[in-house]
């Protein structure tokens, strides 16, 4: 079938592998949301209501949502619980990771080896955490909506940051803003596509191509793991 084939077939393959990571990654932020929020239902649940809209961006199939909801409705199930690692890795690289996890010692021990095999160490809770900003995120469509205007509108909500992009406007905040922007954007009827939180590094460091590849191995390991959620880093 030749080279071509095979190199279609392996990108292809990456492509569902990624996929597949997010939804697990929404799946299980589901469970959560519905556990803290204590209600299934998205009208209830503001939390969820975020959740389920980032779903819908990725076009996640409705069988895996009700099924991540059957599992957060069911007493007998495991409970995932959110548990953040600190470290360094190559080359003074911070990495703060956010896990999600109902088998703690088996995630420990996983995050702790990518460290050590890939030129890293695990540290102390703390460590790291002072070096980025902890902010939310918001994405909805572009439209006939002013920027400038929107953003007038939503600064007594939290918004510090309003900017478009080709079909769309993100909206960035402080992390504790979050709910009174979703109720300020919802309460204008306005569709939020996506949303989250993000910790973007106070201040990043350069690497030549060759120290950077370093890095971005241990970086690829940490995001592969099915317990991971999301892996943030200084690295420019």
């Amino acid at each position: 079938m030749g080279r071509a084939f095979e190199f279609r077939k392996e990108r292809k393959m990456k492509r569902w592998a990624k996929m597949a990571k997010v939804f697990s990654r929404i799946g299980k932020d589901i469970v959560i949301s519905i556990r803290e929020g204590g209600s299934a239902d998205p009208e209830a649940n503001s939390k969820l209501r975020a959740v389920m809209q980032n779903a819908k961006a990725v076009n996640m199939p409705k069988d895996i949502v009700e099924r991540a909801i059957k599992k957060a409705s069911d007493k007998d199930t495991s409970d995932y619980k959110e548990v953040n690692f600190e470290g360094y890795g190559p080359y003074g690289i911070a990495i703060f990771v956010e896990t999600a996890t109902d088998n703690n010692n088996r995630t420990v021990a996983n995050v702790r080896s990518y460290f050590s095999k890939n030129g890293g160490n695990l540290g102390t809770s703390g460590s790291v955490e002072f070096m980025f900003d902890r902010q939310c995120h918001f994405k909805i469509a572009k439209g006939e909506l002013d920027v400038e205007e929107l953003e007038f509108t939503l600064i007594d909500a939290g918004a510090e940051e309003v900017f478009a992009e080709e079909d769309s406007i993100m909206i960035y905040g402080e992390f504790s803003s979050f709910g009174s922007i979703q109720k300020d954007l919802e309460d204008q009827g306005i569709e939020i596509i996506e949303s989250g939180f993000e910790r973007i590094p106070k201040d990043t460091t350069s690497l030549n191509e060759e120290h950077e590849a370093e890095v971005d191995k241990l970086l690829e390991k940490l995001e592969e793991d099915e317990d991971v959620q999301n892996v943030y880093h200084t690295m420019r």
